[in-house]
C-alpha cells in the first residue's frame, strides 16, 4: 500500500482522544478468517461504504465490508458531526460553466438529498445521534462578508426551495451568539449529530440487512479475474463480481492504481471541551445549539452541544506526526480563546484530528472508475461527508446493480478525477496554498 502521508497518520494515535469513541461502544467484529465468495466485495468502513452495503443487502445481494480497523475508524468516526449542504467547493458560476444550468440543479438537488437521506436513515432504524441545530449557520468574520451574504438569498431560495435568515451583527448576542462575528446566515437544512452513534446504527441496520461486515481486515491488492475480482488480505482472499472502494482520505495510491495523485488528504483538528455551566455559557453570551462554521477559507466549525460541550475545529494542518499534530491542537485551542475568551480557562479534554479529502476539479467522484469494469469508487467529499458519502453509497448501490439510479446523480460527480500536480510529491503545493488563503482571510 502507497500512501502520502507517514505511519503516524494511519495510526490509531491521531484519534486516541476522540470524544465520540466515549460516547457508544464499538461493537465486536471479527476479522475475516478463510477465503470467502460474495457479490460485492466494499473496501472501507465509513458512511460511503456502510451505506452501499445497506443499500444492496437490502436490494438482496451478498454483501462483504472489508475494514482496516473497525467500522468509523476514519474520517466518519471522528469528524464534527455536521450533517449538511455541501461535498463539493464549486459555486454556481463554475458548475453552471462546467456543466450548465441543469447541471448545476441536479448537484444542488443532490446535496438537499442527501441531508434528507440521512435524516430519512436516523428515523427508519431509530438510531439516536444525539441530533439537534435547525439547519446550519454561517458567520461572517469581516463585515464585507455579510455584506456578500445579503446577496446570496436568492440563490438558496433558486437551489434549494428554502428561505435562508439573516442576522445582523447587533442581534447576534440576543441570539446567543456572541463571538465578535459581523452578522450571520441561517440556511434552514441540516442538523448536527454524533457521527459515531450513526456509522454505529447504520452498520447495525445493514448487518440486520444481511450485509457481512469484517473488523481488522485491511484490503492489500486487488487481482482482477476472469469475472470479477479477488482481493487480498492477511486473513483470506475475497472473491467477488463488483468492487466498492470507499476509503476517501484514507485512500492508498495503488488501491486501485487509478487513484494515484488523484485526491488530496489534509488534516482537520478538533477539541471538544467539559460540559458548560449555565454560568460560563452567559458569560460568554454563547448559548445557541446551532451547528455553526465562518467565512474563512481556513475555516472554524464549531457547536455546542445537548450536553453543554462545546465542539471547535479548524482546518489546515498539512503534516502528521506527533510534533504536528501537537502544533494542530495548539492553534485550536489559541483560535477557539481568541473566539470565546471568556472560556479561556475550560478545559478541553479532548482532542484528535483526521483527515478531509480534496479533488483537484473541487468535487467528489461517484462512479465506475474509468477503464475498469466492475470497480466502483466515490471519494473527495471535501469535508462535508456525513450526508454526501451517506448519498454516494446509496448512488453506489444502483451503479453497482446496472440499474438506473433512483436518486439524482449529477453529471458533476461523474466526471473522473482529474490528477495533482506534481503526483506523489503534491503535497508541496499545499503551504503554498494555504499561505494564500491565510492572506485572503486577512484582507
Amino acid at each position: 500500500m502507497k500512501r502520502i502521508y507517514g505511519d503516524f497518520a494511519y495510526s490509531d494515535a491521531p484519534r486516541a482522544d476522540c470524544w465520540w469513541d466515549r460516547t457508544a461502544d464499538l461493537p465486536e467484529r471479527l476479522a475475516i478468517a478463510g477465503p470467502l465468495d460474495v457479490e460485492v466485495a466494499i473496501i472501507g468502513g465509513g458512511f460511503t461504504g456502510v451505506s452501499a452495503a445497506l443499500h444492496l443487502a437490502e436490494a438482496g445481494l451478498s454483501v462483504a465490508l472489508l475494514e482496516g480497523r473497525f467500522v468509523g475508524w476514519g474520517a466518519s468516526g471522528r469528524n464534527g458531526g455536521f450533517c449538511c449542504l455541501g461535498g463539493g467547493m464549486l459555486d454556481d458560476a463554475d458548475l453552471e460553466k462546467s456543466f450548465g444550468v441543469e447541471g448545476r440543479k441536479d448537484w444542488r438537488q443532490a446535496e438537499r438529498d442527501a441531508v434528507d437521506l440521512v435524516a430519512s436513515l436516523i428515523d427508519r432504524f431509530g438510531i439516536e445521534v444525539d441530533r439537534h441545530s435547525d439547519g446550519e449557520t454561517q458567520f461572517a468574520h469581516r463585515a464585507k462578508d455579510f455584506e456578500a451574504m445579503r446577496g446570496t438569498l436568492a440563490c438558496y431560495e433558486e437551489n434549494y426551495g428554502v428561505e435562508a435568515r439573516l442576522t445582523e451583527k447587533a442581534d447576534l448576542e440576543a441570539e446567543g451568539m456572541n463571538a465578535g462575528f459581523e452578522g450571520a446566515i441561517t440556511v434552514p437544512i441540516g442538523f448536527g449529530l454524533n457521527p459515531r452513534k450513526y456509522i454505529n446504527g447504520l452498520a447495525e441496520a445493514a448487518k440486520s440487512a444481511g450485509a457481512r461486515i469484517f473488523h481488522d481486515t485491511p484490503v492489500t491488492g486487488i487481482d482482477r479475474l476472469a469475472e470479477g475480482f479477488a482481493l487480498k488480505t492477511p486473513g483470506g482472499t475475497v472473491t467477488s463480481r463488483r468492487v466498492i472502494v470507499g476509503t476517501n482520505g484514507y485512500s492508498s495510491e495503488d488501491l486501485p492504481d487509478w487513484f494515484a495523485a488523484r485526491y488530496m488528504p489534509t488534516q482537520s483538528s478538533i477539541i471538544v471541551t467539559r460540559p458548560l455551566t449555565q454560568q460560563e455559557m452567559g458569560a460568554q453570551g454563547w448559548t445557541s445549539g446551532q451547528a455553526a462554521y465562518d467565512t474563512r477559507h481556513l475555516l472554524h466549525y464549531f457547536r455546542l452541544m445537548p450536553d453543554n460541550r462545546m465542539l471547535f475545529g479548524v482546518r489546515g494542518g498539512l503534516l502528521s506526526s506527533p510534533g504536528s499534530e501537537a502544533r494542530a491542537i495548539a492553534r485550536a485551542r489559541a483560535d477557539f480563546d481568541r473566539m470565546f475568551p471568556a472560556w479561556h480557562g475550560v478545559e478541553t479534554p479532548n482532542t484528535w484530528s483526521g483527515m478531509v479529502c480534496i479533488a483537484r476539479d473541487r468535487m467528489p467522484f461517484i462512479g465506475e472508475v474509468p477503464d475498469q469494469p466492475g470497480l466502483f469508487a466515490s471519494l473527495c467529499y471535501h469535508g462535508n461527508g456525513v450526508a454526501m458519502a451517506t448519498y454516494a453509497g446509496a448512488l453506489l448501490a444502483d451503479l453497482v446493480q446496472d440499474k438506473e439510479p433512483t436518486r439524482v446523480y449529477p453529471a458533476a460527480v461523474q466526471r473522473p478525477l482529474r490528477r495533482f500536480e506534481l503526483g506523489r510529491f503534491r503535497r508541496l503545493v499545499m503551504p503554498i496554498a494555504y499561505a494564500g488563503f491565510a492572506l485572503q482571510d486577512r484582507a
